[in-house]
C-alpha cells in the first residue's frame, strides 16, 4: 500500500501524478492540499487568510468560520473534484471524500495556539485541531471494492463539527492505521533542501534519526512538515519520499529514488 501526499500548489503536475498512478500495479490512496486555490478564493472573496506562528515557531492558518467556507469550496470542492474528474479520466475509479464524508477521519480540537502579540503571550482559538482516527470501516469498503479514495480536509471533532487540520497529520493518522508501505509526499520543490532557495542543495538522503535535527533547520511550512515526517516513524512509517509534484513524471520519479529518500 502506497499513500500519495499531493501538495497544494498551483505548479503541481496533476495529469502527470494520476498518469502516473494510473500504471502502478500497487494499491494507493490519494491524500492532496489545496492551498493556492483556497488563498486564491479568500482574496477573491475579500477575506485573505490570516497566519498564526506558534511560540515554538510552527505556522498555521487562523481557521475561523469564513475560512472554512473557503476550504470547503477549494479542497472538498474544486480540488477534490478535479481530481477525480482526471482519475476517471485515466481509468482510476476515485471517489472523492474529505474527513466528514462517514466520519472518515475524526480530531480533537485544539484548545488554543499560544503566539506572541508583540510582547504579549496570547492564546488564540479557532476551528482547528488534530486527527486522531480513521473510519477503517468505511475505508476498507472502498479498497475492497476497487475504488481509488481522493481524501482531503476539513475533519471532524468530537463535537461533530468541521474543523481545519495539517494534511500530512491525516497521512500520519491513515499510515499508522493501514500500515503503509510507502508515503510519497509530491511538493514544489526537488525535495528537502539544505537552502531552500537553491535547489543544487538537495538532500538525497536523511535517516529518521535525523529529522528533529532537519526540522530545527527550516522555518514555515516546511517545518511543519519534517514534524509530521518525524511522527510519521514514531508511530511505525519505514519509507517516506519526498519528491517534485512539477516533474513529467512525478510518482515514477519518485519511486526511482529521485528526491529525498527518508527511512
Amino acid at each position: 500500500m502506497i499513500i500519495i501526499k499531493i501538495g497544494g500548489g498551483s505548479t503541481i503536475n496533476l495529469p502527470g501524478v494520476v498518469a502516473d498512478l494510473a500504471g502502478l500495479d500497487q494499491q494507493y490512496i490519494i491524500v492532496h492540499g489545496a492551498n493556492a486555490i483556497r488563498d486564491k478564493l479568500a482574496e477573491d472573496l475579500g477575506q485573505p487568510k490570516q497566519v498564526l506562528t506558534s511560540v515554538k515557531g510552527y505556522s498555521s492558518v487562523y481557521s475561523d468560520e469564513k475560512l472554512l467556507d473557503v476550504m470547503l469550496m477549494a479542497y472538498a470542492g474544486l480540488r477534490n473534484k478535479r481530481i477525480v474528474e482526471l482519475c476517471q479520466q485515466h481509468g482510476i475509479n476515485a471517489v472523492g471524500l474529505c474527513g466528514l464524508d462517514g466520519k472518515l477521519v475524526k480530531g480533537k480540537r485544539n484548545k488554543g495556539v499560544r503566539v506572541y502579540q508583540g510582547k504579549k503571550l496570547k492564546i488564540v482559538r479557532d476551528f482547528s485541531g488534530k486527527p486522531e482516527t480513521v473510519n477503517m470501516p468505511l475505508l476498507r469498503l472502498l479498497l475492497d471494492n476497487d475504488y481509488v479514495p481522493v481524501m482531503t480536509v476539513p475533519i471532524i471533532d468530537e463535537f461533530n463539527i468541521a474543523i481545519n487540520t495539517e494534511n500530512d497529520d491525516v497521512v500520519r493518522v491513515l499510515q499508522q492505521a493501514i500500515h503503509a508501505d510507502i508515503v510519497i509526499n509530491l511538493i514544489e520543490a526537488p525535495g528537502f533542501l539544505e537552502n531552500q532557495e537553491d535547489p543544487a542543495t538537495l538532500v538525497r538522503k536523511i535517516s529518521s534519526s535525523e529529522l528533529e535535527t532537519r526540522e530545527k533547520q527550516v522555518d514555515g511550512r516546511m517545518k511543519r512538515k519534517m514534524l509530521a515526517f518525524r511522527k510519521l516513524f514514531e508511530n511505525g512509517a519505514s519509507k517516506v519520499i519526498i519528491a517534485d509534484g512539477r516533474s513529467e513524471h512525478p510518482v515514477l520519479d519518485a519511486l526511482a529514488g529521485k528526491g529525498t529518500v527518508i527511512e
